[in-house]
């Protein structure tokens, strides 16, 4: 079962894939990405350089001993990070 959350994470990046994030005060490192996609729409550009991307990321991450999938999404308007979804 999935919970959805919408909260705002920070994250690092490795070679363009996000490779650590913290989330509620703890840092998860990524172990493996199980899948990513990108959906583009006119409406969420703010300018003619913004692609109007929003960059979606399924994860495997670990916090210490709790393993988990995480859904992560990287909004090109705003440069922010969302941690949009988790799977129990």
């Amino acid at each position: 079962m999935s919970r959805l959350y919408g909260d705002p994470i920070e994250v690092w990046v490795r070679d363009g894939r996000p490779a650590q994030f913290v989330w509620r005060d703890r840092l998860y490192t990524v172990r493996e990405v199980q899948d990513h996609w990108v959906v583009a729409r006119e409406w969420w550009k703010t300018s003619d350089a913004d692609p109007g991307e929003r960059r979606f990321w399924r994860v495997g991450a670990a916090a210490g001993k709790e393993v988990g999938t995480y859904e992560l999404r990287f909004d090109t308007a705003s440069g922010g990070w969302l941690l949009l979804r988790a799977w129990d």
